[in-house]
């Protein structure tokens, strides 16, 4: 069947709830075709019926017929559908605290936006995500992570780049630390205003591994079109692995000690000469 989502440059769906949300837009997008073909050849025909030549005199008593009534109250219909029964039922479920997956069972991540880059920030092997606060932050510890706090300590933080774990859910809490921006996650779906002072959640279920841009969808400076970022959704081993690199170069292991050098081993005595 013909897509207008397709023929508009949608791009592929990535996500476990995206159907929905695809499903609701392909609908939303015939229904305006419908109306807009319809109201044109309404408008050809208005022109052809009252023209001048047929109707020199104005009739000012207007249409008598209730079919234009009928139709604009079939139209309110069809939107309170979309809205109520479609629309915001699959919000709720996206914001409903109740619906978010165990955080046992997800991949955790902080989405902090700034002028004009992406900070993402994954705790670390403890699961515990470090003590923040703005009176730590500086050019080396860009998210004012507590240097006292011993769950930062393993706490992992990218720039520009997030990694995600395929078929696996995702709840990303979303914040800023100047101005207001968007996480756009289109493949994903999903899209979150990060305002300053609120932490904002939201969860999805990667389901096609890849790589993905990750742009800004609010205007934020004069730099907002380069603010872009990559998220890659791969396997679990492929994440280990990248999770383990990230982990070796931002916490270095202190070099071990050198051996000590061994004792010094005493000569034999040599032996006896017989006479």
């Amino acid at each position: 069947m013909f897509s207008i989502n397709k023929f508009l440059g949608i791009l592929p769906n990535a996500s476990e709830h995206g159907y929905m949300v695809d499903s609701m837009l392909e609908a939303c997008h015939w229904f305006m075709a419908l109306l807009f073909v319809g109201w044109t050849i309404y408008f050809l025909y208005t022109i052809h019926r009252f023209h001048h030549s047929r109707h020199p005199k104005a009739d000012y008593h207007g249409v008598q017929s209730k079919a234009s009534a009928h139709l604009e109250f079939s139209v309110v219909l069809i939107e309170a559908v979309l809205l109520l029964g479609f629309a915001l039922p699959l919000w709720g479920k996206r914001v409903n605290g109740d619906q978010f997956p165990p955080s046992t069972d997800a991949v955790r991540v902080h989405a902090v936006a700034q002028q004009f880059l992406w900070n993402f920030h994954y705790p670390g092997p403890d699961g515990v995500f470090g003590r923040q606060s703005p009176e730590f932050v500086t050019e080396n510890n860009p998210l004012g992570l507590d240097p006292n706090d011993p769950h930062g300590k393993d706490d992992v933080i990218t720039k520009n780049e997030l990694h995600l774990i395929n078929q696996k859910p995702t709840v990303i809490e979303i914040t800023s630390k100047d101005v207001i921006h968007g996480l756009a996650l289109e493949h994903m779906r999903i899209s979150q205003d990060a305002i300053p002072g609120s932490r904002i959640p939201a969860w999805f279920r990667p389901i096609r591994a890849g790589t993905y841009d990750i742009i800004c969808s609010q205007l934020c400076g004069y730099g907002h079109s380069g603010m872009r970022a990559v998220m890659t959704v791969e396997t679990q081993a492929e994440f280990d692995s990248w999770f383990k690199e990230q982990s070796d170069l931002q916490h270095p292991k202190p070099a071990g000690t050198a051996p000590a050098p061994a004792a010094p081993v005493a000569p034999a005595p040599a032996a006896p000469t017989a006479k």
